[in-house]
């Protein structure tokens, strides 16, 4: 694979050797910043130009971190310049790869990067943080540590399946006796139709086969007719293909498909890093609703998950108050939000003092002004 795109370097890059290492060890696995995934994005998503990716080494210099941070011109209705990490429309997770036991030193480096750079602003913004996760909890203690200021400004929950037990088991538990007893009628009513298989992507080889399936599927649905499917857009179809080649090749990829007479009618995408697995994508075919392959292929997505002794965990990667996947997956994953004041010299940090408790200030009289309402 190859490097870095030029414009996306500050004080050089990572060799991809060293990036694979750190996040294959990295305290919380995120496979939207392993370079599988982000390389792609980098070439080809819209804002990637004004992407600067931010490492941390240690003494001894080996790469403890690493983080993709975009500067940016408003911070939701107000007019101020701040950075955040850089989480484009394709990426659902923002913890950056950091050293597992070395948080916070790898917090110390790229805080240090942020607030010696003018470009990146009066403040970071930080967005799709685990709030109990290793990473999280380094920032706020470091930030406490150094006297920075460090405001989490907000959160919701997202399913996810989190389980000691096995299939049969989970199921019985968690999901009601009476869409256990729909779904089974959904899944003899299908086989009426003809020959249905259920399969799980084996073989690399077949990815790229695979990815133009999932891309068609999506695309003949709500998606394509809106135009947000992948395949509507030149620069996501580019990165969508690229993405799923090296998650095959770098052992990254899981892709799940349900087909009727060998077409398929369910089809659902994951990335797996370490022993957590993140849902990507998921596409159906319309025309076969009323069987509702949407929830039996996420019930499949469930049982290879849970009988699967290599991963610990999945995220859902869903909305908030998700319709289906919040009825299957009992679990949650609380996603934050944080605001990191940067230090400086000067006017620069007089400014940037400044610009970090104001906004705290205004936001903190709308919240009250709301409270009050009858």
């Amino acid at each position: 694979m190859a490097s870095l795109p030029l414009a996306n370097r500050v004080a050089g890059a990572p060799a991809i050797a060293e990036w694979h290492l750190l996040a294959a060890h990295a305290a919380e696995p995120n496979p939207f910043y392993h370079p599988a995934i982000l390389v792609p994005a980098l070439r080809h998503l819209e804002g990637a130009a004004d992407v600067r990716i931010i490492e941390a080494r240690n003494k001894d210099g080996a790469l403890t971190g690493l983080m993709p941070v975009v500067p940016k011109a408003h911070h939701a209705r107000y007019r101020v310049q701040n950075s955040t990490n850089w989480m484009h429309g394709q990426c659902f997770f923002g913890a950056p790869l950091m050293q597992a036991g070395a948080e916070a030193q790898a917090w110390s480096e790229i805080l240090a990067v942020l607030d010696a750079a003018g470009w990146a602003g009066h403040f970071l913004h930080f967005d799709g943080l685990d709030a109990d996760g290793p990473v999280a909890t380094a920032l706020e203690r470091l930030c406490a540590t150094q006297g920075r200021g460090c405001k989490r400004i907000a959160s919701h929950e997202r399913a996810m399946l989190r389980s000691s037990l096995d299939a049969d088991a989970y199921w019985e538990t968690h999901v009601r006796a009476k869409k256990r007893k729909e779904i089974r009628r959904l899944i003899n009513r299908l086989a009426e139709l003809g020959h249905v298989t259920h399969r799980r992507l084996a073989n690399e080889d077949d990815a790229s086969q695979w990815a133009e399936d999932f891309i068609a599927l999506e695309g003949a649905g709500w998606k394509g007719a809106e135009g947000t499917a992948l395949g509507n857009a030149r620069e996501t179809r580019a990165f969508f293909r690229d993405a799923i080649a090296n998650a095959a090749q770098d052992g990254l990829l899981d892709m799940l498909r349900i087909d009727v007479d060998a077409a398929p009618i369910a089809m659902l995408v994951n990335f797996r890093l370490g022993r957590g697995a993140f849902s990507y994508k998921i596409a159906f075919d319309e025309k076969f609703a009323r069987f509702s392959p949407g929830i039996l292929i996420e019930i499949d997505n469930m049982r290879a998950a849970l009988a699967d002794s290599s991963l610990d965990w999945s995220d859902s990667c869903a909305a908030p108050n998700h319709p289906m996947i919040d009825g299957i997956w009992a679990e949650r994953r609380r996603i934050v939000q944080y605001r990191v004041a940067l230090k400086g010299r000067g006017l620069q940090r007089l400014t940037r003092r400044a610009a970090f408790a104001g906004i705290g200030i205004v936001e903190d009289s709308i919240s009250s002004m709301k409270g009050r309402r009858p």
